[in-house]
C-alpha cells in the first residue's frame, strides 16, 4: 500500500443551527487520483476548505504524513504540501502569468523584485505542466480558461505541493484541453503526488480515478475502489436510492412549428437555419467556441444579427434587447448562473420573481409574489428552509433551479437552456431532466445547448450540430449516436 499522504478523522463543522459535516471520514495515499463525490449541499466543498485551513473545523482530527496537525490557515495548508484548485479560478486577469505564479511569494534582490529570476523559474514550472511554449509576460486575462487552470496548476507545484485538490477541474474546458489536463493529471500520479478530483461527470471519475469516497447530507458514505465498479451503485451511494435511469424516458410528441430561423448570421454565427415545434427538445451540440451561445444571445436579443430573420408562431420577432425577447415569449437560462443568472445578494423570492413580479392595481402583489414563489419551490424541489435566504448560500444544484424558476414564472413559449445541468450532481441532474420534460409536455419548445453528449443524446428529439459557427448537421436523436455528434462537431460529414 502507499504512503498514507493525508488522513481527516471524525470530522464535525456546523454554520449556526446547521450541520454541513457530521463525523466525516477520509484518506489520501501517494500516487492516487482519489475522487470525493456526493449531491449539491453534501459537504465536499466544506470537506476540502477544512483541509486547506479556510475553514476551522468543530472537532475531528487531521493528520499528514501520519502525524497529527494543525491547520488554520491557507499558509498552514502550503507550508504541509496542501493545495487546492478551486472551480472558480483565483487568478489576477491583469497581471502577467509570472506575477501571478509569485503573488505572496515574489523573489527580491537587493530589496527589489528579481524579475529574470521570478520568469526563469516561472518557464520551469509551466514546463512542469506542458506550458512551456507560454510566455511568462503574458496577461492572464489574454489566455483561455483551460491555459489559465494549467497556470493554477502550475502555480500550486511551485509551492512543493504532494496533495492537489481540484474542484470540478473540466467545468469549463474544451476537449482538447480536457485531454491535455487528464495527461497532467495521469504524469503527477506517477511521480507520487496525491490528487483529490471533485466532479459531477461520472465518465470522467472512471476514466481517471482510483478510488470513490462519497458523501450526503453531510455524513460519510463509504469508499470504493474504482475497478469492478457499477455506475448504479454509486449513485445508490450518492442519493440514498437507485435513479430508475440516468435519463427519463421523452414522453412528449412534439407539435406545430413554434420558432423558425432562416439564415440567421451574426458575430461567428454564419448563415444558420433550423425549426423548433411545441413540446420539442432541440439539442445543440458542438465543441467549445462553435457558436452555440452566440446562437442563443442573437436569439434573446442580447446581441443583434447582421442577416437572417426569426418567426415565432409564424410572426417575425425582432428582439433588440433581452426585455424584448422576454416579452415576445422567450426564456434564457445562461450558462454562467453567478454572474448572468443570479443577483446572488438577494433573496430566493426576490430572484425568482426578477423577471416579472406579480402586481395588483400599481403595486407589487407580495401575496401573489410569496404564492408563486412557494409553489415553484415545491414543484422545483429547491432544497431551503426559507424564501428569504439569499440565493448565494445554495448549493449549485439549487442555484440552478432558481433560475430555472426564474423563467417558470413566466411561461416561455421558447426556452433556451444553456448547459443546463454544468455542476449539478446526478439527482439534481435528474430532477432538472423530469422538469425539462414536463415543460415539453406543456408545449413549451425548448433549445437545450449541452457539451455532455450523453444528455443530448437522451434528452433531445433532434441535434442541431455546430462547427466554426455553422450549422453542420439536423439529425434525428433516436438513432444517432456520439460518434455521429462528433464527427459533424468536427467539421466532418
Amino acid at each position: 500500500m502507499a504512503a498514507q499522504l493525508v488522513n481527516m478523522h471524525d470530522i464535525h463543522k456546523a454554520f449556526g443551527p446547521v450541520k454541513v459535516l457530521e463525523g466525516v471520514d477520509f484518506e489520501l495515499v501517494a500516487g492516487e487520483v482519489h475522487a470525493l463525490m456526493g449531491e449539491n449541499g453534501a459537504g465536499k466543498s466544506t470537506l476540502m476548505k477544512t483541509l486547506t485551513g479556510i475553514y476551522a473545523p468543530d472537532s475531528g482530527t487531521i493528520q499528514v504524513d501520519g502525524k497529527p496537525v494543525s491547520i488554520t490557515t491557507p499558509a498552514d495548508a502550503e507550508k504541509y504540501g496542501i493545495a487546492i484548485i478551486h472551480q472558480e479560478l483565483n487568478l489576477i486577469p491583469a497581471l502577467s502569468i509570472a506575477d501571478n505564479l509569485f503573488l505572496g511569494r515574489e523573489i527580491q534582490r537587493f530589496g527589489l523584485l528579481d524579475r529574470k529570476a521570478m520568469t526563469k523559474k516561472a518557464m520551469e514550472w509551466l514546463a512542469q505542466v506542458g506550458m512551456e511554449r507560454l510566455d511568462p509576460d503574458t496577461r492572464v486575462e489574454r489566455l483561455s480558461v483551460g491555459t489559465q487552470q494549467m497556470v493554477e496548476i502550475a502555480r500550486a507545484l511551485g509551492q512543493n505541493a504532494r496533495v492537489l485538490i481540484m474542484d470540478e477541474p473540466t467545468a469549463a474546458l474544451t476537449e482538447h484541453e480536457t485531454t491535455t489536463l487528464f495527461k497532467l493529471i495521469r504524469a503527477l500520479r506517477e511521480k507520487g503526488t496525491g490528487i483529490v478530483y471533485v466532479s459531477h461527470r461520472m465518465e470522467e471519475i472512471f476514466a481517471l480515478c482510483d478510488r470513490i469516497s462519497i458523501l450526503r447530507d453531510g455524513k460519510f458514505v463509504g469508499t470504493r475502489p474504482v475497478p469492478g465498479l457499477a455506475f448504479d451503485e454509486v449513485v445508490k451511494m450518492m442519493v440514498g436510492r437507485t435513479l430508475e435511469a440516468r435519463f427519463p424516458t421523452r414522453t412528449s410528441t412534439p407539435g406545430k412549428v413554434r420558432l423558425q430561423v432562416e439564415h440567421i448570421s451574426g458575430g461567428m454565427v454564419k448563415d444558420v437555419s433550423f425549426d423548433l415545434r411545441s413540446g420539442e427538445v432541440l439539442g445543440v451540440a458542438g465543441l467549445l467556441g462553435a457558436g452555440r451561445t452566440e446562437l442563443a444571445r442573437l436569439l434573446f436579443g442580447l446581441d443583434k444579427p447582421s442577416e437572417g430573420r426569426v418567426l415565432l408562431d409564424g410572426e417575425v420577432v425582432t428582439a433588440t434587447n433581452p426585455n424584448q425577447a422576454i416579452h415576445a415569449g422567450f426564456g434564457f437560462l445562461t450558462e454562467d448562473r453567478k454572474a448572468q443568472g443570479l443577483v446572488l445578494d438577494l433573496s430566493l423570492r426576490e430572484n425568482i420573481s426578477l423577471p416579472r413580479v406579480p402586481a395588483h392595481i400599481g403595486l407589487v402583489d407580495r401575496g401573489g409574489e410569496k404564492t408563486q414563489t412557494k409553489g415553484l419551490i415545491e414543484a422545483l424541489k429547491i432544497r431551503t428552509r426559507d424564501m428569504e435566504l439569499n440565493v448565494s448560500a445554495l448549493s449549485g444544484g439549487n442555484q440552478q433551479k432558481v433560475v430555472l424558476a426564474k423563467w417558470l414564472a413566466l411561461k416561455p413559449r421558447v426556452l433556451i437552456l444553456d448547459e443546463p445541468t454544468r455542476g449539478v450532481d446526478v439527482g439534481g441532474k435528474a430532477e432538472i431532466y423530469h422538469i425539462i420534460n414536463q415543460l415539453a409536455e406543456q408545449g413549451v419548445a425548448i433549445l437545450m445547448i449541452s457539451s455532455e453528449l450523453p444528455e443530448v443524446l437522451a434528452m433531445s428529439d433532434r441535434i442541431l450540430v455546430m462547427h466554426e459557427g455553422h450549422a453542420t448537421a439536423l439529425l434525428e436523436a433516436h438513432g444517432a449516436t456520439q460518434e455521429t455528434v462528433m464527427t459533424a462537431a468536427t467539421g466532418g460529414h
